[in-house]
């Protein structure tokens, strides 16, 4: 199979970024990294791969799965496309802040005691919100608890 089949083959399946289209092609074929390169030259001439097509993609699939702006630029590095990330997500119109919550009544329905509270801090966290959007969660859900106790 040629280089560009390959290629093809591969944006058929899904989108991907030209990083992580290259790591693939010089895995199949290591000879030859001079021909992947204009292989990757034709398939941006031609309009069949898009850093930033993957990266608006990438992005939205990120917000959808409640990750947080802090973890998405993290993993948005391992793509090779940090730069249009960051540029993404300063032009967003996501309040980060509402995400986090929403993030937080959807896994915590109230925080009984200080290891749920804990715990509710760690996932937050781990999702790639930063310490004041986390606390702003949380103080969501021990509303939200209160309000659920008082009906």
């Amino acid at each position: 199979m040629s280089i560009w089949n390959s290629a093809l083959n591969t944006l058929a399946k899904r989108e991907y970024s030209q990083s992580e289209l290259r790591t693939k092609l010089q895995t199949r074929f290591p000879e030859q990294l001079e021909e992947i390169e204009q292989v990757l030259e034709r398939l941006v001439e031609q309009g069949l791969q898009s850093d930033q097509r993957f990266a608006e993609m990438w992005l939205n699939s990120q917000v959808e799965k409640g990750r947080g702006p802090i973890r998405i630029s993290y993993e948005a590095r391992n793509k090779g496309i940090a730069s249009l990330i960051q540029g993404l997500l300063e032009q967003s119109e996501i309040n980060w802040f509402e995400h986090a919550r929403d993030c937080a009544l959807r896994k915590f329905s109230s925080l009984p005691d200080q290891r749920a509270y804990a715990r509710a801090y760690r996932y937050l966290s781990y999702r790639g919100f930063n310490g004041e959007m986390v606390r702003y969660a949380i103080s969501a859900i021990e509303t939200n608890s209160q309000q659920l106790d008082a009906d």
